[in-house]
């Protein structure tokens, strides 16, 4: 399969899906922002990635943006997390992780999500940094 994106008149049957699944996925990023536990950095890389697809202009745009840009920059050309990043995430994991222990009415369903959430943060460890 090619990274190149798709050509534009394949663009033009589902420009349409690509457009809402760019907007669905900032608008969720957006309130990740202030939302514990709802994570912001995979929903902007996954509207950057239907924006290629949906909108130029919008790609162009999250490209530029001041704080989602170098983000999706560096994810763009090597897969790569800031360490910045990749603690910040690690600690509202571990956050979330306490609420859930104190919170869940059965044990075994905090220790599922943390479990969840410990394989998330070890493969984001690995990623490398830009």
């Amino acid at each position: 399969m090619s990274d190149q994106p798709p050509d534009d008149a394949h663009l033009g049957r589902f420009r349409w899906a690509w457009l809402l699944l760019a907007y669905a996925s900032l608008g969720l990023g957006l309130v990740g922002v202030v939302v514990p536990g709802l994570p912001t950095v995979p929903f902007v890389l996954l509207a950057a990635f239907a924006a290629a697809r949906g909108s130029k202009r919008l790609h162009g745009w999250l490209h530029a943006h001041g704080q989602f840009g170098p983000m999706i920059r560096d994810w763009e050309r090597s897969g790569a997390v800031s360490r910045r990043a990749k603690r910040l995430a690690i600690s509202m994991m571990i956050v979330c992780a306490l609420i859930m222990f104190a919170t869940a009415p059965a044990w075994w369903m905090a220790a599922l999500g943390s479990a969840i959430m410990a394989v998330v943060a070890t493969w984001l460890w690995m990623r490398p940094e830009p």
